[in-house]
């Protein structure tokens, strides 16, 4: 199986993954946010799987050929638990479910935002790997291009809005504080990632000294 064919095979499981944890949770299909908020999933699969190349595909489901971590399976576990208490809570239990109307559209624009954020970085940087890794049998190099020449970090800085957004997009307060536990493991993976780019990537002392801000233009 070639890297897109797995990658569209993982990318149909995901889908249908959330598909399930939302719909099976709540006990009902009636619930118009949650096809909005699988929409936009399924938007950003698509263009993933159009615009990223085989390389980096690889590289994000096998970095440097091996398995996914430990860490990136507690962060997945993490977003099986946000979606399935957000289902339980908006179809089910409604134990904070009081997200206006307003609130929910704003915030589904913001993840779909977000994500599309997080797209643009992986597109413009072939090194966008899932891991923390110098990639030096890939000839690793610093980016400068997209949204590289505002901050140093944008697919984190796409992925901490769509984060805070999911919940709420989601009609679930008890949601948005379970995705809000995954913010120190975004942070710590900025830090470490900082750390071994300086140490160990020929030329990002440079580029960090004039792209000044890691996440947020004016803020960090």
């Amino acid at each position: 199986m070639t890297p897109r064919l797995s990658a569209a095979v993982q990318s149909i499981g995901v889908l249908l993954l959330v598909g399930v944890c939302l719909f099976g949770s709540a006990g009902r299909l009636d619930i118009p946010m949650f096809w909005s908020y699988l929409a936009v999933f399924a938007g950003v699969c698509i263009a993933a799987l159009l615009l990223i190349d085989e390389d980096l595909t690889q590289e994000r489901m096998r970095p440097g050929g091996q398995p996914l971590g430990f860490r990136l399976w507690l962060a997945f576990l993490l977003c099986i638990a946000h979606w399935v208490v957000a289902g339980l809570d908006r179809g089910r239990f409604h134990w904070s479910d009081n997200v206006p109307l307003p609130l929910r559209l704003a915030a589904i624009v913001v993840f779909a935002a977000g994500l599309s954020l997080f797209l643009w970085a992986m597109y413009v940087n072939r090194f966008f790997s899932s891991v923390v890794r110098i990639q030096q049998e890939r000839g690793h190099r610093v980016v400068t291009g997209g949204p590289y020449r505002w901050v140093r970090h944008p697919g984190y800085a796409g992925a901490l809005p769509a984060m805070l957004a999911s919940g709420v997009a989601l009609c679930s307060w008890l949601a948005t504080a379970i995705g809000l536990l995954g913010l120190p493991l975004l942070l710590w993976r900025i830090l470490a990632e900082e750390r071994t780019l300086k140490a160990e990537l020929p030329g990002y002392p440079e580029y960090a000294q004039s792209v000044r801000w890691r996440l947020f233009p004016g803020v960090w």
